[in-house]
C-alpha cells in the first residue's frame, strides 16, 4: 500500500503548474525560458509574484489532493504516515515528470506542503524558518534545504522512527535536486535573489 501511495503521488506530481502558466502566457515550455526550471521561482522571475502565487497554489493543491485521498479514502489503515509517503511521491513526480523526459522542478512548494499536512505546527515552523534563512542569505537553495533539515527532529520525536526515516528520504531528495545550486554557492557563482524588492511590486 505504501508503494501505491508513492505511485499515486507521483502521477499527481507530474502536473507542473509552472508549465501550464508558462504555456498560457507565452506558448512556450517553462523548461525553455528564464532559468529553464519549471518551478515557482522561475515563474516569479519571468512574470512576477502574482503568477508565482498562481503556481504556488497549484502546487499546493496537487499535493493536498492525493495526500488526503490516500490518507482518508484509499489507505486509511496505514495511518498518518500515509501523508509522507504520498507527499514524497508528489515531490518525485514534480521533479521527474515522465512526460517531460523526467525534467521537472525542485519540489520546494510540494515539500513544504506535505510537511505541514503531516505535522502542522512543526511544518509551519520549518517553512517560516526556511523563509528567514532565504531572506538572510539571499540563496533560495539554502532556504529550501533548511526546511526539511529543521523538520527531521520533530518528525522523529512526534512521528516515530518510520516517519522520521521517510522524512530523511525526503530531505535527501531535496539535497539531490539542489546539488547544482550548492555547487555554485560553494564556488561563489550562484546569484542571490532579491525577494523583498519583488514582493513590493506585487
Amino acid at each position: 500500500m505504501k508503494f501505491f501511495c508513492v505511485l499515486i503521488g507521483y502521477f499527481c506530481g507530474c502536473f507542473l503548474t509552472a508549465e501550464a502558466v508558462a504555456r498560457g502566457k507565452t506558448g512556450k515550455s517553462a523548461c525553455t525560458i528564464g532559468s529553464k526550471n519549471p518551478g515557482m521561482a522561475n515563474i516569479i522571475s519571468l512574470f512576477g509574484v502574482k503568477w508565482g502565487a498562481v503556481t504556488l497554489f497549484g502546487d499546493i493543491f496537487k499535493t493536498i489532493l492525493p495526500c488526503m485521498l490516500c490518507r482518508y479514502v484509499w489507505f486509511p489503515t496505514l495511518g498518518k504516515v500515509t501523508i509522507l509517503y504520498t507527499g514524497i511521491g508528489v515531490a518525485l513526480g514534480h521533479a521527474f515528470p515522465f512526460w517531460n523526459r523526467f525534467r521537472g522542478g525542485r519540489s520546494v512548494a510540494v515539500t513544504c506542503t506535505y510537511l505541514v499536512l503531516f505535522l502542522p505546527p512543526a511544518g509551519l515552523a520549518a517553512d517560516a524558518a526556511g523563509l528567514c534563512v532565504l531572506l538572510v542569505t539571499g540563496y533560495p537553495a539554502v532556504g529550501a534545504l533548511a526546511i526539511p533539515v529543521l523538520y527531521l527532529l520533530p518528525a522523529f520525536q512526534m512521528g516515530g522512527a518510520e516517519a522520521g526515516s521517510v522524512a530523511v528520504a525526503g530531505t535527501a531528495l531535496m539535497f539531490f535536486l539542489h546539488r547544482d545550486s550548492l555547487r555554485r554557492i560553494a564556488h561563489g557563482a550562484e546569484p542571490k535573489t532579491n525577494l523583498p524588492a519583488k514582493l513590493k511590486k506585487f
